[in-house]
């Protein structure tokens, strides 16, 4: 009898654990699709930074450029 218990709890505990647990396959496929979406921010910020880079960049020769010319007519304050 204890036997038939023993075998009879083993079999409700492994039941209970396998209908509480993903399985491998979703657990895998859950991490690629939060790896491809944390992979796609990544490259927006990536993006926005060198857009950034290159707007501070035009202006810096903007006011590089404008210096010289005021230089060049004499209409430089320094």
């Amino acid at each position: 009898m204890k036997k038939f218990m023993f075998s009879a709890f083993a079999l409700l505990l492994m039941v209970s654990v396998s209908a509480c647990r993903e399985t491998t396959e979703e657990k895998t496929e859950d991490a690629m699709e939060s790896a491809a979406d944390d992979m796609g921010d990544a490259m927006d910020d990536a993006g926005d930074a060198v857009e950034e880079a290159a707007e501070d960049t035009g202006d810096a020769i903007e006011d590089g450029a404008q210096e010289v010319e005021d230089e060049v007519e004499g209409n430089d304050d320094m």
